[in-house]
């Protein structure tokens, strides 16, 4: 699948930054990339000035993000008919999701930080895991994955391709939030940004800390329960 690394998200340019606004991931993510920044942002659909917060919109397809002006962004909803889903600015954290050690092992992935999303032109669900090189896929043990979504229903919940569920296991965490998924290719842009050698660095550890920060200063008191 054509999973977007940093490098492959349009968007207006940024300063090479993650923005705290919501609307200005894609942006950021363009000054990831090293491409010039515009005077302005732009409505990728009209062409339209844009305000620094924006809307984006998602093409299932490619998994290409774009930045849209609000009369734009109304034009689409989450009908899978459109070639465009509006995606939503949100963030929640999931108080009781079911997660332990022994299940987390069982579905095999890398290292301690995925994210859940269904793409609705697979017509299944896709486990990504950031790195250096951009996000990659992890094929997942199917009998621990449905063990995963017994155990909690929320999943069943999230919309396709628009939004994610987040899981940070770093250094004992047990973190699981409810993004939207341009959060999550942004959490890609800011790793490949910061990262050095084989480890990483401490420059990648701080902004991977910042970047979840602000995520639990968003979900603030939004606690969805993880299952029924």
């Amino acid at each position: 699948m054509p999973v977007p690394s940093s490098n492959e998200l349009p968007g207006s340019g940024g300063n090479g930054t993650a923005s705290t606004h919501a609307g200005n991931w894609v942006a950021a993510l363009r000054g990831v990339a090293g491409r010039a920044a515009p005077a302005r942002e732009r409505c990728e659909l009209c062409g339209v000035d844009l305000e620094s917060h924006h809307t984006h919109l998602i093409e299932p397809q490619t998994q290409r993000l774009l930045c849209a002006c609000a009369p734009c962004a109304l034009l689409f909803t989450d009908s899978t008919a459109a070639r465009f889903r509006r995606v939503p600015k949100e963030v929640a954290r999931l108080a009781n999701f079911t997660l332990d050690a022994a299940h987390w092992d069982a579905l095999k992935i890398p290292i301690n930080m995925v994210f859940f999303v269904r793409s609705s032109a697979q017509r299944r669900w896709l486990a990504l895991y950031p790195g250096p090189a951009g996000a990659t896929e992890s094929q997942l043990d199917l009998a621990a994955w449905d063990e995963l979504m017994r155990a909690n229903e929320a999943m069943g919940t999230l919309p396709d391709d628009v939004e994610a569920l987040l899981i940070n296991r770093l250094d004992g965490a047990n973190d699981c939030f409810r993004v939207p998924i341009d959060r999550c290719y942004a959490l890609v842009g800011l790793i490949r940004r910061h990262w050095r050698g084989i480890a990483g660095g401490s420059a990648a550890e701080n902004a991977i800390a910042q970047f979840l920060a602000r995520l639990r200063v968003e979900a603030g008191e939004r606690l969805e329960a993880g299952h029924a």
